[in-house]
């Protein structure tokens, strides 16, 4: 596509996300979510004026991870949001981790910019439907059954990930081998007053969902936890060409 069509193309994002999520459980839907799976497909990190980043000298003189103590090892450039969904950027440091969390009743699509993520996706099973009750290490958190289903590599040449409120809806997200970026859809937006709060939870037996686990999918045990201290995301403005809806 001609560079000078990439301003169109995230406007054409963020106008087929407002057509999909404006309805996701009409009859168009599955035909409005290829469509914007199409388009989502499509973005390069130069079309959002974004170029892959390394780590600092002063913050690699640190003898940390290249962003210890210096900048987050998450930030966020937002793009856009309505009601029914949000829209932007997020830049993982080289070796951070967006820990395992989840998004309740809601759909997502994540598109990788530069670098290499690895993803680990999730399913919450019903209640009741664990045979055994949870290991001793629960501890006094929350528990609850889920199916660990995949774990894969996502570069910028691979299709987005998607996720729905029933399918690969808890993930962990790692940097591989260097800083990376994404493009993120959520739909609806993250909104605590209406149960869209997000959770942070653990594997309480096997390893932890960014090691080598055994043969998937297989069924875990989670207990939820507070955010991680080492995780925090802080923001940066969008340089990108301007959405409007």
């Amino acid at each position: 596509m001609p560079r000078d069509n990439m301003a169109s193309l995230i406007q054409r994002v963020a106008r087929q996300a407002r057509i999909t999520f404006r309805s996701p459980t009409g009859p168009a839907f599955g035909e409005n979510l290829h469509r914007l799976q199409q388009l989502l497909d499509e973005v390069r990190a130069e079309d959002l004026h974004l170029a892959p980043r390394g780590p600092s000298a002063a913050a690699a003189a640190s003898g940390g991870p290249p962003w210890a103590g210096v900048v987050p090892p998450v930030s966020y450039m937002h793009i856009c949001e309505t009601e029914s969904f949000s829209m932007g950027v997020f830049l993982l440091r080289s070796g951070a981790c967006i820990p395992l969390h989840d998004h309740p009743g809601m759909n997502g699509m994540l598109k990788v910019l530069y670098g290499t993520l690895r993803i680990a996706c999730m399913d919450t099973l019903p209640a009741g439907a664990a045979a055994a009750p949870p290991p001793p290490a629960a501890g006094s958190g929350p528990c609850l059954r889920a199916l660990f289903r995949s774990r894969q590599h996502y570069t910028p040449a691979s299709p987005p990930c998607l996720l729905s409120p029933h399918t690969d809806n808890l993930h962990q997200i790692d940097a591989v081998d260097g800083p990376a970026a994404f493009l993120d859809i959520l739909a609806p937006p993250y909104d605590p007053q209406h149960g869209r709060d997000c959770h942070y939870y653990r594997l309480l037996d096997g390893p932890p969902a960014g090691d080598e686990p055994p043969v998937l999918p297989r069924e875990v045990w989670l207990v939820e936890t507070p955010q991680a201290a080492d995780f925090w995301c802080g923001g940066e403005p969008y340089p990108g060409p301007r959405v409007c809806l």
